[in-house]
């Protein structure tokens, strides 16, 4: 699915982030990125059927899976019109917005990553979360230091300096109180990516982060 030519594409974009030349390479950009990303998108389906029913592979060119190729410039500094790297997020069906639990796929010429969780919730869901941590703190202990998981992922995100109001501070899982994002990160590389076994190594990756994403889920009370 992936090449290197989809590499290359992105090195080219990043270089000339301009609408002129995206027009005149739209062509490739359909070709390179686009076609492999929906693919890839549709062929992960069936393991989401299998392992998370209720998050959805959407392989539909707007509007699915594949972010949006152009950048919201409104509220900053820089006005270049396009992301140069490939973003795919697979939401829960109940769910319509990037903060909402989330399996997803990050391939750039720099980096490329897997993620799992809730990235920037909403302050009342942060809310439901810390409170299930504190309730069930063993179920989320189990869910995050489980040996698949912390195999292939690593807890990331922002974090409070301090306690957060109104948690006791000397919380068993306190540096988990403190996160603002819960969310796991497990790297790829380049290799990887255009490898012909990706969706089975995503596959896997992702099976392996289900207690810690399901975890999220019933703190936020939408099925898993």
């Amino acid at each position: 699915m992936f090449t290197k030519a989809t590499f290359t594409f992105l090195d080219e974009l990043a270089a000339n982030n301009n609408r002129e030349w995206f027009e005149e390479n739209k062509a490739r950009y359909e070709i390179l990125v686009r076609a492999p990303a929906l693919e890839y998108i549709e062929q992960m389906a069936p393991v989401f059927e299998k392992i998370a029913p209720h998050f959805r592979a959407d392989a539909r060119k707007v509007g699915g899976s594949l972010m949006r190729v152009h950048r919201d410039t409104r509220f900053t500094n820089d006005k270049t019109p396009y992301k140069t790297n490939i973003g795919i997020q697979f939401r829960h069906a109940q769910c319509k917005d990037v903060h909402a639990p989330g399996f997803y796929m990050h391939v750039a010429t720099d980096e490329c990553f897997l993620a799992a969780g809730c990235w920037h919730p909403e302050p009342e869901a942060r809310g439901k979360i810390r409170d299930l941590i504190v309730d069930n703190t063993e179920q989320w202990i189990a869910a995050r230091d489980q040996k698949r998981f912390t195999r292939r992922w690593a807890l990331s995100g922002d974090s409070l300096n301090r306690p957060p109001r109104g948690y006791d501070a000397a919380h068993l899982a306190l540096d988990d109180l403190k996160r603002k994002d819960f969310i796991g990160v497990s790297p790829l590389t380049p290799d990887e990516v255009m490898s012909d076994t990706l969706v089975r190594l995503t596959g896997a990756r992702f099976t392996a982060a289900v207690p810690f994403m399901s975890f999220l889920c019933t703190a936020l009370e939408i099925p898993y």
